[in-house]
């Protein structure tokens, strides 16, 4: 495998590091294990990547939807939709990007994957 992103001459050297999300073949992709206490969920920056490059906008889109997300998982455990004893993964959508989430049966981590999704295609 190339340290180099295709079409690009930039490294992509994220493949040395652990991978603490959920798995997700889109590139770019941050993932993360989130800390599960109650319903109330924690991140620890040393618990999370990306891999890819996102663009500008999509970084910026990353960083305001990030809240929500966790806010809307943190809801989505109260109502008992995630459950941190059974498996079962959830799709959210903010912003133009996808958030996937799981807790993998871990009873105390929800491991999460987000990712640009494509843009709707438009009429004149």
């Amino acid at each position: 495998m190339s340290d180099t992103l295709p079409g690009t001459t930039l490294p992509d050297d994220n493949h040395d590091r652990p991978w603490w999300g959920l798995p997700c073949t889109v590139t770019p992709c941050f993932g993360a294990r989130l800390v599960q206490e109650g319903n109330r969920l924690h991140y620890l920056a040393d618990r999370a990547g990306i891999r890819g490059l996102f663009s500008d906008a999509d970084a910026y889109h990353l960083d305001q939807a990030f809240p929500l997300l966790m806010k809307q998982l943190e809801l989505m455990l109260t109502s008992g939709e995630l459950n941190p004893r059974h498996q079962h993964t959830v799709t959210l959508y903010a912003k133009g990007l996808a958030c996937e989430a799981d807790t993998l049966g871990s009873c105390g981590y929800v491991y999460m994957a987000v990712y640009p999704t494509l843009a709707p295609a438009t009429t004149s």
